[in-house]
């Protein structure tokens, strides 16, 4: 009976304990920590670094059809919040503005920041030269480089080709990786874990795409290029659609010097994703591989789809460096006025300008571009080589040189091209007050023993004061450090002429000759190495910009 009594009782209150224990577990579920979301923070301006307010912002997994989306505040700022981590595509977009696109946006944890700039599409350079949706040029072929054309003298034009040469070497940042795709590729990305047991999971499950992308990535983040390529291509056979690791594998046959490889798996994955990204990478490849028309036609496609800082530069420097002189002057004044603080874009122009013959243009742009980041030495010794070139004193090189030599006090090329400035200046004028050339020239070769230059320039110093025996130590310091000196042998021989030494004279003089061959020879070469573009101004017959 009384078991009778408890089986009742417990069938009545069973209903009760079940709904306890489902609402228990409920409760419980609810308090369980969330995952902790992947922040992505920035700031959309315009072209003068003003914000933009009410601008969609739009983040979007690659293979997801759904973005997350903000609006930038008064400040210009927005915030965007994911859960998973992966590669996503950030865009704004506002009517009346051309899109800005970030493409290949790799996010793990933590908080990512990335600022964008929007271009309004009614905007003109400061020449009032319309460049909206076409430029005003095409790049239509290549002609023979021998005939490279320029103005002024052989000198201005050699110190153009070389400007054009330096150019292309400058960083957007002095701390960035050499080959910037690869820097911004690995930007913000960690590695998965430790060697040994990515080895160990890989050796468990060889056929899993993770597996294989894991460790891959671990030696593509490394930099140990040759060890992740196979992994990368096991992973590429096993999901080839994933865009990120065919993306990784281009990268990493560029980086070992396949460039065949790398510019075939880059045109196979753009039939399928049309990006910016791809069109650089592309650019760069093609130029390596000796084709530099689809090269800069590549670069051009990477600026209209993404104008960022990198892609408008490359397009620009890729004219420049081909001898398109007033298309990649229209480029990178283009370049200039969407980022007015960026060194590099200023200092290219300022060597596109004096490509054209526009030195005293030239000049003050590098002036500029020097007053932005005093602390850069590149706009400096752009400026020293035009003002050593240039047949008179270029404005505001003196001043900028005095600043040079004051703020970096260990670097040679300041004291010997404020050295410079100042003896040109005293030549226009003169004077004939050396002394603070002569202290500066001794201050290059003291800090650098092996600034030949400075060397020929204090032998030129003492030969004009007739102390022969002085001159004649330099010039032989001078050809010490650089044989190819073509003018220090020249120099020499005059020298050994005014003490005398005939047979020494003739040796020096039968050198300077040599060396004059040898110097032309490289020029040659260097000049056919370089094609020179083709191009077409609008409504006008192809002709080759000189």
């Amino acid at each position: 009976m009384r078991l009778s009594i408890w089986n009742r009782s417990c069938q009545q209150r069973l209903p009760v304990l079940l709904i306890v224990f489902i609402c228990s577990s409920f409760l419980t579920f609810a308090q369980t920590p969330a995952l902790p979301a992947i922040t992505v923070v920035g700031t959309v301006r315009n072209s003068a670094g003003e914000p933009i307010i009410d601008v969609s912002v739009l983040l979007q997994e690659q293979g997801q059809d759904s973005p997350i989306r903000a609006k930038t505040n008064t400040d210009g700022t927005f915030v965007l919040s994911v859960q998973r981590g992966g590669s996503y595509t950030l865009k704004a977009h506002k009517t009346g503005w051309r899109d800005a696109v970030k493409g290949n946006l790799s996010l793990s944890t933590g908080k990512t920041e990335v600022n964008l700039v929007l271009e309004k599409i009614a905007d003109s350079t400061p020449s009032g030269m319309e460049f909206s949706d076409q430029p005003t040029f095409t790049v239509a072929g290549v002609t023979d480089s021998s005939q490279a054309g320029g103005h002024g003298s052989d000198a201005g034009l050699r110190t153009s080709e070389a400007l054009a040469r330096q150019t292309i070497a400058l960083k957007a940042d002095k701390g960035e990786v050499t080959d910037r795709l690869l820097a911004d590729d690995i930007a913000g990305r960690k590695l998965n874990g430790s060697e040994n047991d990515l080895l160990a999971t890989l050796a468990r499950s060889p056929n899993e795409f993770d597996t294989n992308r894991h460790l891959g990535e671990f030696y593509f983040l490394s930099r140990k290029y040759r060890e992740a390529i196979p992994l990368f291509e096991a992973a590429h056979r096993i999901k080839p659609h994933d865009y990120s690791n065919g993306y990784d594998l281009a990268l990493s046959y560029r980086a070992i010097g396949d460039y065949a490889k790398a510019r075939e798996q880059a045109t196979k994955m753009l039939v399928k994703t049309d990006k910016a990204e791809l069109h650089a990478l592309l650019g760069s490849l093609d130029e390596r591989l000796g084709d530099p028309l689809n090269a800069v036609h590549e670069y051009e496609q990477a600026a209209r789809m993404d104008p960022t800082e990198q892609n408008y530069f490359e397009w620009g420097t890729e004219l420049l460096l081909h001898r398109a002189v007033t298309p990649a002057t229209q480029v990178l004044t283009k370049g200039s006025s969407l980022y007015p603080t960026s060194v590099r874009m200023s200092a290219g122009l300022g060597a596109a300008l004096y490509a054209g013959g526009l030195y005293e243009q030239a000049a003050a742009r590098l002036c500029a571009a020097s007053d932005l980041q005093p602390a850069d030495s590149d706009p400096y010794l752009f400026l020293g080589k035009m003002e050593e070139a240039s047949p008179a004193p270029l404005p505001c090189v003196e001043q900028k040189m005095a600043r040079f030599s004051e703020t970096q006090p260990a670097n040679a090329w300041a004291h010997y091209y404020y050295a410079m400035a100042l003896l040109k200046r005293a030549k226009e004028s003169g004077d004939s007050s050396i002394t603070p050339v002569e202290s500066l020239l001794k201050k290059a070769v003291l800090i650098d023993p092996k600034l030949s230059q400075a060397y020929m320039q204090l032998g030129n110093l003492y030969s004009g004061r007739n102390d022969y025996a002085q001159a004649i130590g330099n010039y032989q310091k001078a050809i010490e450090v650089n044989p190819q000196l073509t003018e220090a042998h020249y120099r020499l021989g005059v020298a050994y002429q005014r003490v005398g030494d005939q047979v020494k004279a003739r040796q020096e003089f039968q050198a300077h000759q040599q060396a004059e061959k040898n110097e032309a020879a490289t020029v040659e070469r260097q000049r056919r190495e370089v094609q020179q573009f083709l191009i077409v101004l609008k409504d006008q017959p192809a002709t080759p910009q000189k």
